[in-house]
């Protein structure tokens, strides 16, 4: 079986990708959201341990593609200069915005992971990660794809809508002064399963990295042009997309191709937010655990100076120089 990485990623400190934010927010004429801020884009060298760790983690991965904006990491240099170079291929936002080149720049996570299986050469098996996601352990394809199914790492969870709950959970949000233009994760997921057609219910994806099938993703928006034109049209991240990852989750679990399988589990890391010590215990508890395969760290560059020196020193040791 053969299976492709998918690696997202952007250095929001190049001045041209900051040139172009900043033009097409004054040519918009709107005001900096939540969704442009500079911290969005910050590479803190995330992308270095996503790929090491792939292939130390998973070497049988056939080909890891890295979907830029006319950047290049560091580290692909590197690699290629080591002779690795046969083994990435490095995709422009301008090959899978092929027809659509007028939404580009985009500097929206799920615009871009929209298009993806429109990479060329894509396996029909691919597994796609965020660049602040890492393997932790070995794991091998069938943790991603086994007996023909997809395999997914969630829960099953009650769509809100507008029950009362979610309702009043809102209101309270508006009451704390949240800003009004923050993009709900949770919310995307579950518009992504009424797509599909779950009415009552969703799959609430973890944020490990995601197994897709390329096929069942060209079918559907072969038959649904309109909603992968729509999607893929927001240049900052909007209320009213779907996450594709989310969709091929509930698309394959309609046709009864995905497998609900939990053992392997995330390390979710989030160091500008979670107290040091939480993120500390959190580090020793994957460390004392063999079903801890992947970590995801968020806005590692926000963190305190000596909890970042402590992550580094941490995914150091567990993935590798």
């Amino acid at each position: 079986m053969s299976v492709d990485a998918v690696i997202t990623w952007v250095d929001g400190a190049d001045p041209a990708h900051r040139q172009k934010l900043d033009a097409w927010l004054a040519q918009s004429g709107m005001p900096r959201p939540a969704t442009a801020e500079p911290t969005r884009f910050n590479d803190a060298g995330e992308i270095d341990w996503c790929i090491r760790s792939i292939l130390r983690f998973a070497p049988w991965f056939r080909r890891i593609h890295v979907v830029v904006d006319a950047q290049t990491p560091a580290i692909l240099q590197r690699l290629g200069a080591g002779g690795l170079a046969d083994r990435f291929n490095i995709v422009d936002h301008r090959e899978i915005f092929a027809g659509f080149e007028q939404h580009l720049p985009t500097f929206n996570s799920r615009s871009i992971i929209s298009m993806l299986w429109r990479i060329e050469g894509l396996a029909e098996n691919f597994v796609y990660f965020n660049d602040d996601m890492f393997l932790l352990r070995d794991v091998q394809a069938e943790d991603f794809f086994r007996d023909g199914c997809v395999v997914q790492r969630g829960e099953w969870r009650r769509q809100a809508g507008n029950a009362w709950p979610a309702r009043i959970m809102r209101q309270l949000k508006r009451l704390r002064g949240a800003r009004a233009d923050k993009v709900g994760n949770l919310d995307a997921q579950q518009l992504s399963a009424r797509i599909a057609g779950f009415e009552d219910r969703y799959y609430r994806l973890y944020h490990n990295p995601y197994p897709m099938r390329r096929s069942t993703l060209r079918t559907f928006f072969a038959e649904h042009p309109d909603l992968l034109a729509s999607n893929c049209s927001h240049r900052l991240r909007s209320n009213v997309q779907f996450k594709t990852e989310a969709l091929a989750t509930h698309l394959e679990f309609l046709h009864h191709n995905a497998i609900a399988d939990n053992r392997l589990h995330v390390v979710q890391l989030k160091p500008s937010e979670q107290h040091s010590s939480r993120v500390h215990r959190k580090m020793a508890r994957a460390d004392a655990s063999d079903s801890s395969a992947f970590v995801c760290v968020q806005s590692l560059e926000l963190a305190p100076a000596a909890v970042q020196q402590a992550i580094i020193e941490w995914l150091d040791r567990r993935i590798g120089r």
